[in-house]
């Protein structure tokens, strides 16, 4: 039996001077986001938000992926709820935070890990990354997708991804709109500390926060991310965990095998 990790599941680092926050998802292979990552996440980022040198927080994958997505096992009758609620109010206080948050994409970026970047400011990726939302596959449907995605990606791409669990490369995030620069280097990481150096280090911090609520407020996000989410939400509780197909998808994924649907 492997041991279990004590290194901490995100790896917290103030960086330039107090003004740029690192997150690392910090359980590679897949840095699956589990109810304690997302926690964790959540934690960091309520230590930080008083600082008022603060000007961007980057979220980041150790090892060679983003992240798989949520954690399967989660998604369980009996743990969904939970879980739900739990991941909801993180990308809700994403969306919100009152400094631009970006992530920082290589790998597959999948699931819950693709709804998280949908509510995060900014988004690069290198060229390898993969991005979707493969929930439908499992006879379930992903909420913050279907709350945010037409505000980010555009309407027909949302719908098609929340309904065939396509998965969608650099490029294509690129041309919806999504990712604002691909860092094709092989540094991700030090090609994002250079983006920052020369678009953010130099402004007011002030500015920046009044810059990033209004734009918050003007897109659109935050009140999809109100009632709408709550709405999508009530149905995944209410529907999807009382059908047999949602509870046959989750059961098939974790015992390693075909599910079988039987269209209820």
């Amino acid at each position: 039996m492997a041991a279990e990790s004590t290194s901490p599941i995100v790896d917290v680092t103030l960086l330039e001077d107090e003004t740029l926050l690192r997150l690392v998802l910090n359980r590679p292979k897949g840095n699956v986001l589990t109810l304690e990552m997302m926690n964790a996440i959540s934690d960091a980022l309520r230590a930080n938000v008083h600082n008022p040198h603060l000007r961007l927080v980057f979220i980041r994958g150790a090892g060679s992926h983003f992240s798989f997505g949520a954690s399967v096992e989660e998604h369980t009758k009996e743990k969904a709820p939970s879980m739900l609620a739990g991941f909801h109010a993180m990308i809700r206080q994403v969306a919100g935070y009152p400094v631009p948050i970006a992530a920082l994409i290589e790998g597959s970026c999948l699931g819950g890990a693709f709804e998280l970047i949908l509510a995060c400011h900014f988004v690069f990726a290198a060229p390898n990354a993969t991005l979707g939302c493969p929930e439908i596959k499992l006879g379930v449907f992903p909420p913050v997708l279907a709350a945010i995605g037409a505000h980010r990606l555009g309407g027909p791409l949302a719908e098609n991804l929340v309904m065939t669990g396509a998965t969608i490369d650099t490029a294509a995030a690129e041309k919806a709109g999504l990712v604002s620069a691909i860092f094709a280097s092989g540094n991700s990481e030090e090609e994002l500390v250079e983006w920052y150096r020369k678009n953010l280090r130099p402004l007011s911090a002030s500015a920046i926060r009044q810059g990033n609520r209004v734009a918050r407020i003007g897109s659109g996000l935050l009140t999809a991310l109100d009632e709408p989410l709550a709405r999508i939400e009530r149905q995944y509780v209410d529907e999807v965990l009382a059908s047999n197909d949602g509870n046959e998808g989750i059961t098939a994924f974790i015992e390693r095998r075909k599910p079988v649907w039987k269209d209820s």
